[in-house]
């Protein structure tokens, strides 16, 4: 329950990506600084937490040992979710993104065949690979129909082409984020702590952010004082309160497939919280009765969630000891 409660929280930081980078493209600004800028914004925040718990040689050291996989995986976790984020958000509003973006609850359930776990038996190493979980696989659906029924009172008025830009680059991040984020899980193997590794991730996917700045500059100019504003706000709510608090929540379940669903299954509340922050500062209107029931069925599958993971807690608590997780490339 507690990293539930950790999931939820995180949401409510998070949606002010959505708000905020809807609003500044609205006002003008390039999508191309929003995401950069955002990266660039959170390192001397981390920077400084790892510093003042002298862990920072940890991480370098474990970047330097796997420099590949950290450029790589950190490349999926944070370049293709934010980037594509930020893009839908110039072609389609707030809501339609954060409601697009839920998919990432069943993207986390899908890729767990990639990943596999040994575990010590009195036969020795046994290696099985992660299985979909089918009871979390289902719930996420349900919450995803109430997603569905938010949108509905507002879809009828975009375009095709609104449509399409604004859900094509969700679905890759959807996918992108839970894949980054547990494959880096599993190369750190519990050496690093959250505020590390989100440090390493955001180091290793500088290069990325930095070459996207300077074709920002040739191609659109300088951002502007709003938007270096915004993009800065968004850096520490959602680059490193929501981005931490939601590594906590996962690491802390990382072996525990059916647990690790309903963390991910929390993202969900995002598109409450994006809702009621677009009626507030883009006065956006308010839910029909149509999206209070979508409303009403992601709260009641967040539930279902909750009392699963509770129920399944002492039948499938797994021994750390005994469980090494292993990588696939």
């Amino acid at each position: 329950m507690k990293e539930i409660f950790l999931g939820i929280t995180a949401s409510m930081f998070f949606a002010v990506t959505f708000v905020l980078n809807r609003s500044m493209e609205v006002s003008g600004g390039s999508w191309m600084w929003s995401s950069s800028l955002r990266f660039i914004f959170m390192v001397p925040f981390l920077l400084f937490i790892v510093l003042i718990r002298h862990n920072i040689k940890q991480v370098l050291l474990e970047i330097r040992t796997h420099p590949f996989q950290w450029l790589g995986w950190s490349f999926v976790g944070f370049v293709l979710f934010y980037a594509p984020l930020t893009y839908a958000a110039a072609y389609g509003p707030g809501w339609l993104v954060a409601g697009t973006w839920q998919v990432t609850i069943l993207g986390g359930i899908l890729v767990a065949p990639l990943f596999y776990t040994t575990v010590q038996t009195e036969n020795g190493l046994t290696t099985h690979r992660h299985k979909i979980q089918k009871k979390a696989f289902l719930m996420s659906t349900i919450i995803l129909i109430g997603v569905m029924l938010i949108q509905f009172q507002k879809v009828s008025d975009l375009t095709f082409s609104e449509a399409l830009a604004g859900i094509l680059p969700v679905l890759v991040a959807s996918f992108a984020y839970p894949l980054g984020n547990r494959k880096m899980m599993v190369l750190c193997g519990g050496r690093l702590d959250t505020f590390q590794r989100v440090l390493g991730m955001t180091i290793a996917s500088l290069p990325f952010w930095l070459i996207l700045c300077l074709f920002a500059l040739f191609k659109v100019g300088a951002p502007s004082q709003g938007q270096l504003i915004q993009s800065f706000i968004v850096a520490v709510c959602s680059g490193v309160i929501a981005t931490t608090l939601f590594f906590i929540a996962t690491d802390r379940v990382r072996l525990h497939q059916g647990k690790l669903a309903a963390v991910e299954a929390t993202q969900s509340t995002q598109v409450l919280f994006v809702v009621g922050g677009e009626s507030l500062l883009l006065a956006s209107p308010l839910p029909g009765n149509v999206a209070m029931a979508g409303i009403g069925i992601i709260i009641i599958g967040i539930i279902m969630h909750s009392f699963s993971v509770r129920g399944g807690r002492s039948s499938k608590k797994s021994d750390l000891s005994n469980v090494q997780e292993k990588k696939v490339f």
